[in-house]
C-alpha cells in the first residue's frame, strides 16, 4: 500500500499541486519555494507535505511577481498548460497587480542597456591594476 492510496480523495500535497498547476518547473523547486516561505496556504506558511483541497487560497511569489489563486481542483499528474489552468482560479486583483508589474518591467530599460560589449584596452589596463595581475 502506497502513501497515495490512504489519502482522502480531493487532497494533494501542496508541492505536488504547485508542480501540477505549472507554477514551478520541478517538484523540488516547488518544495524549496514552500520551505522558503514564498508560498502561503490560507494565509499561513506551510510545509511541502501540507494537503491542499478545492476551495483553499494559495498565495505565491516568484521573483517580483505575486499570485493569489483559489484551488479549484487537484491533480497528481502534470498535464498541458490549458489543463493546468483549470486547477486554479486567479483573483482579479492579483491578475491586475501582476499585469501592472509586467508592464512596468517592459517600460523600463533592459538591465544590460548600458553594457557596451568587450572591454577596451584602457578598461583592461584598469582591470589589471585593480585585480593586481
Amino acid at each position: 500500500m502506497t502513501g497515495e492510496e490512504d489519502k482522502a480523495p480531493g487532497r494533494l500535497r501542496i508541492d505536488k499541486w504547485l508542480w501540477a498547476a505549472r507554477f514551478y518547473k520541478t517538484r523540488s523547486l516547488a518544495a524549496q519555494a514552500v520551505e522558503g516561505g514564498k508560498v502561503k496556504l490560507n494565509g499561513e506558511r506551510v510545509k511541502p507535505a501540507r494537503d491542499v483541497k478545492p476551495g483553499d487560497s494559495v498565495e505565491l511569489r516568484s521573483g517580483e511577481l505575486q499570485w493569489r489563486v483559489e484551488v479549484c481542483a487537484v491533480s497528481p499528474r502534470r498535464g498541458p498548460a490549458p489543463e493546468a489552468a483549470k486547477l486554479y482560479a486567479e483573483t482579479g486583483e492579483s491578475r491586475a497587480n501582476r499585469e501592472q508589474m509586467l508592464l512596468m518591467r517592459r517600460a523600463g530599460p533592459h538591465p544590460a542597456h548600458e553594457v557596451r560589449g568587450r572591454p577596451t584596452k584602457r578598461d583592461r589596463r584598469m582591470i589589471r591594476r585593480f585585480t593586481g595581475e
